[in-house]
């Protein structure tokens, strides 16, 4: 049985290489970019009016003349002469021989006549080319997670693709034929399966789409062909339950027959001791324990951090933070613990029903505090490690 510590060190020397794909921009939000993007064109490209109101070609005087109208996606020029002006709307070009654009709430207009209150100082109102970027500057680099708004400013830029890190495909494997489906009759004996579905969540809420369940029964050869289907299909496979010793459990077998390479199995830590961590070529397999907390407890601490580093982000397994403990805990544990937790400002408080079996609390935590193993007390005050949900 290894430390967590140790867990995370295997795990990330054996990590496969980073893929990279070439990706249609409407399809990357939440991706990560695998190269620096530069602007092929000043933004704006052109001068552009920032209000609705009217360009001016400054004089002396506090009259113009009216002379037309520019709306936003006109491409005609216009000539000004100094005392003429254009009704001009937000976003449209600015003309070169316009200095200025006066808000139209400043002035008074009647029929070509164009009254001031004030002299207007030059550029006021107007966004000059390559104002948010020149054509060559960078735009974005490498390694950036693409974010709505970086959507919308490449979209604005012209890019219609980009290359991003792939994300991996996700293959879930259910096992147990204690397990029955939510909706129908609860059979004497049986369980409803949620650590499908929770996992499946998980996932989506860290945008990751390509997820795919797989549902087997406490069978050798049906556990073991699922699993060669999950890993013939994706890139990282979970298995939810049947990893430990028991006479039913058939994973660990399957996996050696499919000849998995193992990266480790047992950690000392609760809850979440059996836990199986493989290799097979450049896919990753993980065999989480089947109670639904300690399910949860391996995929937040080991699984979501591998992902993040297989889609490119500067993730690492040791994402704990210092929080101070809201109350006084005793510990008393031969593992280490990660207990479910709930930060509120800048306090972390342990939550109620902390065995691997209960979700209740699981589903009201925001963090999971971890401590070493041993016999000590901890005071309100006291800095522990948190992971962050």
């Amino acid at each position: 049985m290894i430390s967590v510590q140790e867990a995370f060190s295997i795990l990330q020397n054996n990590l496969p290489a980073l893929q990279e794909v070439e990706c249609p921009l409407s399809q990357a939000r939440k991706h990560i970019l695998a190269q620096s993007l530069f602007s092929p064109i000043n933004m704006p490209p052109f001068r552009q009016s920032a209000m609705d109101g009217y360009a001016l070609c400054l004089h002396d005087g506090l009259t113009y003349e009216i002379v037309g109208e520019i709306k936003a996606g006109d491409s005609r020029l216009v000539e000004l002469l100094p005392g003429q002006a254009v009704k001009i709307f937000t976003g449209a070009a600015v003309p070169d021989s316009a200095q200025a654009v006066i808000q139209i709430e400043k002035v008074a207009a009647n029929g070509t006549q164009l009254l001031l209150d004030e002299l207007v100082l030059p550029e006021t109102n107007v966004r000059p080319i390559g104002e948010q970027i020149s054509a060559g500057d960078l735009a974005l680099e490498k390694g950036t997670l693409l974010n709505a708004a970086a959507i919308g400013f490449l979209a604005g830029l012209g890019f219609t693709e980009v290359m991003v890190y792939k994300k991996p495909k996700i293959g879930i494997v259910v096992t147990g034929n204690e397990l029955s489906k939510p909706g129908m009759p609860l059979e004497y004996g049986k369980v409803y399966e949620s650590n499908g579905i929770m996992l499946q969540s998980a996932l989506i809420d860290a945008y990751y789409d390509a997820v795919r369940l797989y549902e087997v029964n406490d069978d050798f050869d049906n556990t073991k062909n699922k699993l060669k289907e999950a890993l013939t299909a994706n890139n990282v496979v979970l298995v939810s339950g049947g990893i430990s010793v028991g006479d039913y459990d058939f994973v660990a077998r399957a996996l050696h027959e499919l000849e998995v390479e193992t990266l480790f199995y047992k950690v000392n830590q609760k809850p979440g001791k059996p836990l199986f961590a493989g290799k097979l070529q450049d896919k990753m397999v993980f065999a989480l324990p089947g109670n639904p907390a300690a399910c949860l407890t391996c995929f937040y601490v080991y699984v979501l951090p591998t992902l993040a580093i297989l889609s490119g982000a500067k993730a690492n397994y040791n994402q704990a933070v210092l929080v101070s403990l809201a109350d006084d805990y005793v510990v008393k544990n031969t593992r280490c613990q990660f207990l479910k937790a709930n930060v509120v400002a800048d306090e972390v408080s342990v939550l109620p029903h902390q065995a691997s079996s209960m979700l209740n609390s699981f589903s009201v935590s925001n963090g999971l505090i971890y401590l070493p193993d041993g016999n000590y007390e901890l005071k309100k005050g006291d800095k522990v490690e948190v992971y962050l949900l």
